[in-house]
């Protein structure tokens, strides 16, 4: 888990043991998502090693979302950067699917005012 402000994370490993490297890794990829999401967030990472695959997959629980990024390399570091990528742009699409929402609906009431 991550001390102090912004988003909670917390990792754990199935097969593999997480190094304080891989801990601090998986922290700095997350901690970059917290300019597009607030404080009551939360992050849970499971990273996975099965034979010749390293599999990462991320869930972000915020405000009545939930995102969800299974990501898969041939070494763990590989694997997490690819879900810390999915996430951020999973992130981004929803926000915008938020914020172009609000534009349409402020267009039609400027249409409705002439």
């Amino acid at each position: 888990t991550s001390p102090g402000p912004g988003m909670q994370i917390s990792i754990s490993g199935q097969h593999f043991d997480v190094t304080p490297a891989t801990d601090q890794h998986v922290t700095e990829k997350l901690k970059r998502l917290d300019r597009y999401i607030d404080d009551s967030a939360s992050a849970h990472v499971v990273l996975h090693l099965e034979k010749t695959r390293c599999l990462a997959e991320g869930t972000i629980t915020a405000k009545g979302i939930r995102l969800h990024s299974p990501a898969e390399a041939k070494d763990m570091y590989g694997a997490i950067d690819s879900m810390a990528n999915r996430l951020e742009r999973q992130i981004l699409k929803h926000k915008n699917k938020i914020s172009s929402h609000h534009r349409d609906e402020d267009a039609l009431k400027i249409k409705e005012e002439i």
